[in-house]
This record gives C-alpha cells, sequence and structure tokens, in this order.
C-alpha cells in the first residue's frame, strides 16, 4: 500500500507541473534525421510532379516530373473532370518534352535524372482538369486543377516564406496546415529558399516529399532566394542557380532576358502576380517592372520576391534594394509584397504616395485608414532569427504586427473589391489578419486592421525555447567558474561522444568549448 500510494503521488506531481523530474534533468537532445541510400534517386515511376501556371492562368498551365534514365518517351494525358470514374475517355495525350540533367559532378546533386514537361495551352477557363503522366504504361494517378476566369472572381492563394530547414521534419506539417486552411487555393507562392543547398538533391527531394500532392494539384509560383544559388564544385566557384531549378519547374518566359523562370508574371482573375528575382539584374528588372505595371488591366498586384525591401531580422538593411524598386511599386500603387529571407514574421506598411494633381484626394478622412504597399516578411521552415529590435523606424514605414519562433503560413482571400489576409501558425491559430478595400476615384486602399482577432504576440521568450539551454543551477556554476566568458551557445548531445551538454565559452580574445554531463560535471575543457 505505501509503495501505491507513493507511485500515485508521483502521478499527481508529474500532472500538476507538467514534467517529471527524470525529463527535466535529462533533455531531449536534437538528432539529425538519416536517409537510406538512394532514397531521392529518380526511378521508373514519376516522382516530383509539380504544376506551375502560364501567363495566362485561364488558358494554359505545365506540368513537370523526374524519373531515371531507363524511361523513354513519356507524356501528359489531360481531359475536363466529372463526377463519372471514365471521365478519362474524353482525354487527349501529349507527348513530354525531355531533358537529362547530369548534376554527376555537381557538389550536392551527384546524380543523373530525365525530366519530363508538358504546356497544356487552349485550356478552357474556370474549368477544372484531371491529367495524369507517364510513360504510356507506368503512369502517376489522375491529378485535378483549376484554371482560372477571365474575368474577375472570388479565389484564394497561399503564401509561405522560407522552407530551407528540417524540412521533411518540420516543413510538412506546415505546408499540410496550409492546404487544411486553404483547400481552394488557386495558387501558393514561395518567396525563395525552398532549400539549404542550392543543389542539393536530396533536399528537394525533401520540399517535394513535404508538399506530397499538394505540388502536383495546386500550382506554384516560386522565385529564387540567396540558397538556390550555390557553387557546383568544392572549389567555391561562382554562385549558380540550382542545377535542377529550370529542369523541374515550367514557369513563363517573359521577364528579363537570362532570368529565364526567375522573373516573371503571371494574370489570375483580376489580378496580376509579379515574380522579381532579387539576387540577380536587380536595376534590369526595374526597367521591366516599369514596363509590366504600366500596361497591367488588373485590379489587384502581388509582387513577390526573397530579399524584403523592410527586413525583418536583427543586423539586415537591402537599402539599395529598396531604393530601386518601391518608388517603383509606389507609382504603380502595388497592393501587397510578399518576401522571404528573414527568419521571423513581419507585416506592416507605408503610407500612400498621391501623385500630382490628386493632392487632395485624402482631404476629410482619416489617413490611419488608408494605406500604400503592405510588406510582408513570413517564415515557413523550423529555422528561426531574431527581430530587428527598433522595428521599422527610420525606413519610412510602420511595422504593425511581429513574430519569433513561429512557423506561418498565409491564406489571402481575393473577392471584387475586397482583399482578406490571414496568417496561420503551423497549429492552425490565428496569428494576423487585415483586409483591403479598394477605393473609387484613385484613392488609396481602404485599410482594417484585424490582429485584434489574434493571438498574443509570440517572442522567443514566451514561446518553447528554440535553442537547447543548460539548466538554471548548472549554468550559474558554469558561469562563476569562468566568470571572465560568456557562454555563447549550447547543445544538447546523447551520442557515443557524450551524453550531456556542448557549451561555447567565448570572450573578446578567446573561444573554448566545455563537454559537461547532464548532473553539471564538467568533463572535458578545450581551447579553441
Amino acid at each position: 500500500m505505501p509503495k501505491i500510494r507513493i507511485f500515485i503521488k508521483a502521478i499527481m506531481f508529474t500532472a500538476i507541473f507538467g514534467y517529471s523530474t527524470l525529463i527535466h534533468a535529462q533533455q531531449r537532445a536534437y538528432k539529425v534525421p538519416e536517409f537510406a541510400k538512394n532514397w531521392s534517386r529518380p526511378g521508373l515511376h514519376p516522382d516530383h510532379i509539380i504544376l506551375n501556371f502560364g501567363q495566362d492562368a485561364a488558358t494554359t498551365a505545365s506540368v513537370t516530373w523526374r524519373t531515371s534514365l531507363e524511361v523513354g518517351t513519356s507524356y501528359a494525358e489531360i481531359a475536363i473532370a466529372t463526377g463519372a470514374p471514365k471521365f478519362w475517355r474524353t482525354a487527349e495525350t501529349f507527348e513530354a518534352k525531355t531533358e537529362i540533367l547530369d548534376a554527376s559532378e555537381v557538389l550536392d546533386a551527384q546524380v543523373i535524372s530525365k525530366y519530363h514537361s508538358v504546356t497544356f495551352k487552349g485550356l478552357k477557363p474556370a474549368t477544372l482538369y484531371a491529367y495524369r503522366v507517364g510513360d504510356g504504361k507506368i503512369w502517376s494517378e489522375w491529378i485535378q486543377f483549376k484554371t482560372a476566369a477571365v474575368e474577375e472572381a472570388p479565389f484564394s492563394f497561399l503564401y509561405v516564406g522560407d522552407a530551407q530547414n528540417y524540412i521533411l521534419e518540420l516543413w510538412s506539417r506546415l505546408i499540410r496546415e496550409g492546404y487544411r486552411r486553404g483547400p481552394d487555393a488557386s495558387f501558393i507562392i514561395h518567396a525563395g529558399d525552398m532549400i539549404n543547398n542550392a543543389h542539393s538533391e536530396r533536399q528537394w527531394h525533401e520540399w517535394y516529399s513535404a508538399g506530397g500532392f499538394i505540388h502536383s494539384m495546386v500550382p506554384s509560383i516560386n522565385v529564387p532566394g540567396n540558397h538556390e544559388y550555390g557553387s557546383t564544385s568544392n572549389e567555391n566557384g561562382e554562385r549558380e542557380l540550382s542545377v535542377q531549378w529550370n529542369p523541374q519547374f515550367t514557369l513563363p518566359e517573359n521577364g528579363v532576358e537570362g532570368l529565364e523562370e526567375t522573373n516573371y508574371y503571371i494574370d489570375h482573375q483580376g489580378m496580376r502576380i509579379v515574380a522579381l528575382n532579387s539576387l540577380r539584374k536587380q536595376e534590369e528588372q526595374a526597367v521591366w517592372l516599369e514596363k509590366v505595371l504600366s500596361n497591367n488591366p488588373n485590379k489587384w498586384t502581388v509582387v513577390t520576391y526573397h530579399y524584403p525591401l523592410f527586413s525583418a531580422s536583427a543586423g539586415r538593411d537591402n537599402k539599395e534594394l529598396r531604393d530601386l524598386w518601391k518608388p517603383i511599386f509606389d507609382k504603380y500603387k502595388v497592393d501587397l509584397a510578399l518576401q522571404g529571407h528573414d527568419h521571423a514574421y513581419a507585416r506592416g506598411r507605408v503610407e500612400p504616395v498621391i501623385a500630382e494633381g490628386e493632392e487632395n484626394i485624402l482631404d476629410g478622412l482619416n489617413k490611419r485608414d488608408y494605406t500604400g504597399t503592405v510588406y510582408v516578411v513570413s517564415v515557413s521552415g523550423g529555422k528561426m532569427y531574431p527581430l530587428r529590435p527598433n522595428a521599422w523606424e527610420g525606413w519610412d514605414a510602420e511595422r504593425d504586427r511581429a513574430a519569433e519562433n513561429t512557423q506561418l503560413v498565409q491564406v489571402i482571400d481575393v473577392n471584387g473589391d475586397s482583399l482578406s489576409y490571414q496568417s496561420f501558425t503551423a497549429a492552425g491559430e490565428l496569428y494576423d489578419a487585415f483586409d483591403l478595400i479598394k477605393q473609387p476615384d484613385g484613392k488609396p486602399n481602404r485599410f482594417i486592421e484585424k490582429r485584434a482577432y489574434a493571438l498574443e504576440p509570440r517572442r522567443f521568450d514566451n514561446t518553447i525555447a528554440y535553442e537547447d539551454q543548460l539548466p538554471a543551477e548548472i549554468e550559474k556554476e558554469i558561469a562563476e567558474k569562468y566568470s571572465d566568458f560568456e557562454i555563447a551557445r549550447v547543445m544538447i548531445m546523447d551520442d557515443e561522444e557524450l551524453h550531456g551538454y556542448k557549451v561555447l565559452l567565448q570572450n573578446e580574445t578567446q573561444r573554448k568549448v566545455l563537454d559537461v554531463s547532464f548532473d553539471g560535471k564538467i568533463l572535458k575543457e578545450e581551447n579553441l
């Protein structure tokens, strides 16, 4: 009987305080997932199937997929989807364009693949289609998507920032939550850094595996980030666009020459989406952007690119890019700028720019209720940075909402003169929201703030610890013993080498590493 009482008390202690002394004493160590040999290699069956819209999303869409070299001539079949299971009787068959990617000598790739693509042209607007891809014997499943309408009509889309790290582990839950929140999304904007190492076949395979059927059903609008550029060898040569990028995506080629499939625009149901490459030929794109926006018949305009004009994270400022592109955004009244790069969340806006002769356009109105371009930086993967401490001060912009240590996906609904923006955590919680309302007579967008309906602000200090941490008593002992040093970083280790903590200490002139057991004993000290 006494033993039973002790056991019951232990259970009550754990239930009340949320942890047991055993768990508290030995924190969980992060272990990098291992992948089976050849896990990311192509095979006879089509994989990496991805859908992209053409310039006119009402009539043109492209599908691209990957196979091994053994696969010969390949095809895509497409039919208007109906409720009848043999809708395929009306399908048309198109021979694929095939190219061989020999990346056997490329750093991190080391693969030879075939990429196949078909562009479906002359599609009927606002129509549900089904397609499949294969070599005539081995086929994918039938996959459905819907073309855009010619005229304005309600639709929604998703936007995500950097996936980059822990892609299969953590980005998978985020993109799937996004699909759950926006199952009817017309497309997904990926604002760069989809992977960490530009040419890594394994990481691209993680990205495709994490998104699964979403990539093949919901068209992607992709722009490259700095991590899509890298050297192809160990000799630290010139950073080149991911060798997989052009073979695996079939995006419009209506941008600046030399930036094919990284700079382009798409028209979708009353919205022009402009994709910019913020890493190459920025001035040439500024000239191109003037032309694209000066001849824009759409009600809404969204731009997407990687390097933010207004950074979220500390120590970052892309002033030259801001000085180059922002005046064009202002001049043509771009509604939304969707950005990546900074592994944090920030959403803010600039004052509307009033053209000559329109100085009295806001007379009698509350200027706080009207806005110029709304700028967003978001992160979807598991790598996190701290926010810029002074928000957007000194940049002639106001940051309205921010977050640290939070994976987010954005769902944006467009309906006539209204655009509704919502940002959700990977757990499905509303974190941010606002509406833009188009106004008559050339007035700036009306802005309706809705963050009051969302979660309290999230920061590193009120969320689960991002960095590994020492227990307070061990940290105190180390701080006292090495009073001339600061604790720069802690890593929890649980492998053959060490069951405990690796602690990096540093001051202005020295750095050293300590191996510390879980009970606080210093097992090893090494100067760096």
